[in-house]
């Protein structure tokens, strides 16, 4: 991956529907080697996917809860389980297996306390859990999905 791809990666980040021709002018090249990059990204997993970014509050979905969750079973059939329940629950939106205090992480997004309560409900009569830590966001301040592409080592 060299300089044009790190600059393309980073132009897509922020807009996915530029044009392949605007693209290529922005990165100084010309629109078929421009393509071609683009898929060789795809091919090599640089780029997951392409997706449109909706905002959660005009769908009415107000509410993030960070959920922390503590096990005493961590045998490869309960991960198993938990792992395909929970990301079976449309209203988890990142889920992490953690090091350290707690076991995972979700990040939940519902639309008031009441949606929260039942999936909380809903969550902890599937499988055996420890303990479940809620914290509510108040406000958001920072929200991204671009990561920072790191520039190249210098020689």
């Amino acid at each position: 991956m060299d300089a044009i791809d790190r600059k393309i990666l980073t132009i897509l980040q922020d807009d996915a529907t530029i044009s392949i021709a605007e693209l290529a002018e922005r990165v100084h090249l010309s629109q078929t080697p421009c393509w071609k990059r683009i898929q060789k990204l795809e091919t090599n997993g640089f780029i997951v996917r392409r997706v449109a970014l909706v905002s959660p509050e005009k769908l009415g979905l107000g509410l993030t809860v960070f959920v922390s969750i503590e096990t005493s079973d961590h045998s490869r059939e309960w991960l198993g389980k938990f792992a395909e329940t929970v990301s079976a629950l449309p209203e988890v939106m990142e889920f992490y297996r953690m090091a350290g205090d707690v076991d995972y992480m979700l990040r939940v997004v519902v639309t008031d306390m009441a949606a929260y309560d039942a999936f909380y409900k809903r969550l902890i009569e599937t499988i055996p859990l420890k303990n479940v830590t809620s914290r509510f966001a108040m406000e958001r301040i920072k929200s991204t999905t671009a990561y920072q592409v790191p520039a190249l080592p210098k020689p």
